[in-house]
């Protein structure tokens, strides 16, 4: 198999003509990821986001399902052959941020904000089923579009699956395809790597329970505030020492609480924090080892100890084949330094995950980094200053379509065959 750096690129006369056809479609992808940006939906339930769609959607030849525990969007184009299925997903809901980047389409609703541009990955979605439309009759298979309610910790992207959006087209969809637009990259870049691109992301809560007293008096009491904080030591060591260096974990211990006043020693401490890791042999050791850490410092200090673990996001691991046809389509339909490898993961965590856990697929960064700005110092994902160059959208679109053209005719002339 050839590599992700060096997958050569094969011309293919559709695929030229791609980001062209996605230029012409920029007015209407613009026009609907501002509609969606000024009227943010968060969860799982965005009747309004969902409205939108549907009629964005109208007049295409697709066989639309709404969902049943979610206001989910799916949507299936046949091909002009028989084929497999392709799935391609875009995400709809906001964040609770309030606002403050001072643009025209700025949301409206008080307290949410598409600050992780899930806006404009409806939008260029929507675009990408308009311009394959146009080429259904040169797609041996079925394109499944995945638009998806609650990503921000609502795993979303499991419910649709529990519902069927991976045999939504009849058969198993074969391969999978995700972008997520990004402040901090170039606009117009695509951003990938194979095997893990994200990490998992779990949530922890630690209740030290002691013996409160007065504080003048420690020796009648058992003061937990110690102990939570002997607690944050020990986690780090056991990150840093127990932990290969090689398969990493990040463990960050982000709320401590306890006691009321000054002069009282608390019953009861509280400790909050997030673990992260790049594959699920390690997050599985961190958190079991989680608990006994914490009872055993515990123990020491004389106190309980009571440790929950919330189990959030998979690694999400792109196929490597899947990460190579990703590059070499950006190369081919692009330009050849718009593809980049990415040397490292990133910690962040995301439910498409889920998907990729089921089914080869690939999962890329689309740079919408606003003209004028070094990368580096451009409002991030989930600020409420971030804003995403508009022009990049187009790139985007191009993307989504080449995937599914690309995938949908004969393996041996596909550009990762």
């Amino acid at each position: 198999m050839t590599g992700p750096t060096d997958l050569p690129s094969l011309p293919d006369a559709r695929l030229a003509g791609l980001r062209a056809e996605a230029e012409a479609l920029q007015a209407d992808t613009v026009a609907l990821r501002r509609e969606i940006h000024r009227s943010p939906e968060r969860g799982l339930q965005l009747p309004g986001t969902q409205a939108k769609i549907q009629r964005a959607l109208e007049g295409l030849p697709l066989e639309i399902t709404l969902g049943k525990s979610t206001t989910s969007v799916t949507g299936v184009l046949r091909g002009g052959q028989p084929g497999p299925a392709v799935l391609l997903r875009g995400d709809m809901d906001a964040l609770p941020l309030q606002e403050e980047t001072g643009l025209e389409y700025a949301s409206t609703v008080e307290g949410s904000m598409h600050a992780c541009g899930h806006d404009t990955h409806v939008a260029m979605l929507v675009s990408a089923a308009k311009l394959l439309t146009r080429h259904v009759d040169e797609l041996a298979g079925s394109v499944v579009f995945m638009f998806q309610p609650g990503e921000e910790g609502f795993h979303g992207a499991r419910h649709m699956i529990h519902e069927g959006v991976l045999d939504a087209a009849g058969e198993r969809v074969e391969r999978a395809f995700g972008l997520h637009t990004y402040a901090n990259m170039p606009a117009g870049q695509i951003h990938t790597r194979p095997g893990p691109l994200m990490a998992s992301a779990d949530t922890f809560s630690v209740q030290v329970i002691g013996k409160g007293g007065h504080g003048s008096a420690p020796h009648h009491n058992i003061d937990p505030v110690p102990a939570a904080a002997a607690m944050v030591g020990a986690l780090q060591t056991l990150i840093t020492r127990r932990v290969s260096v090689f398969d990493p974990a990040v463990l960050s211990v982000t709320r401590i609480a306890a006691g009321t006043t000054t002069n009282i020693i608390p019953e009861t401490a509280e400790l909050e924090g997030t673990i992260r890791s790049l594959s699920e042999s390690t997050r599985a050791f961190v958190r079991a080892e989680l608990p006994k850490v914490c009872e055993a410092v515990g123990s020491a200090h004389g106190c309980r100890v009571y440790a929950d673990i919330e189990p959030g996001y998979p690694v999400t691991v792109n196929d490597p084949l899947e990460a190579s046809r990703v590059l070499a389509l950006a190369r081919e339909v692009l330009g050849e330094d718009q593809a980049v490898v990415m040397r490292d993961p990133i910690m962040g965590a995301e439910d498409f995950s889920y998907v990729l856990q089921r089914v080869p697929g690939a999962f890329a960064f689309l740079g919408a980094c606003p003209p004028g700005t070094d990368p580096s110092e451009a409002a991030a994902n989930h600020s409420n200053r971030v804003t995403y160059e508009e022009s990049a959208f187009a790139a985007g679109v191009a993307m989504y379509a080449a995937f599914a053209l690309d995938a949908l005719r004969p393996a041996s002339r596909t550009l990762a065959g």
